[in-house]
């Protein structure tokens, strides 16, 4: 199930909900008005995560943190 970002044109509050495709619009929590509206969201660039978990992991293995991890990564990392 996606998060969605709702606005509520009625107290300007914005909120996020978990929910389930084609569910129906939740009701504001701060004012319980109705008429909220989905906001459009980002999305992550493609790859760009992929890089941030393997700088992450990197700097890991220059600390020496290594137990989370298979010999064959540790022995990709090293190098």
């Amino acid at each position: 199930m996606p998060f969605y970002a709702f606005l509520c044109p009625t107290c300007d509050a914005g909120f996020e909900k978990l929910m389930r495709l084609g569910e129906a619009p939740p009701a504001c929590p701060s004012c319980g008005g109705t008429g909220v509206e989905r906001m459009v969201s980002r999305v992550a660039a493609p790859g760009k995560s992929c890089e941030l978990i393997a700088g992450a992991r990197r700097q890991a293995a220059k600390e020496g943190h290594f137990s989370n991890y298979s010999r064959a990564a540790k022995a990709k990392l090293k190098s």
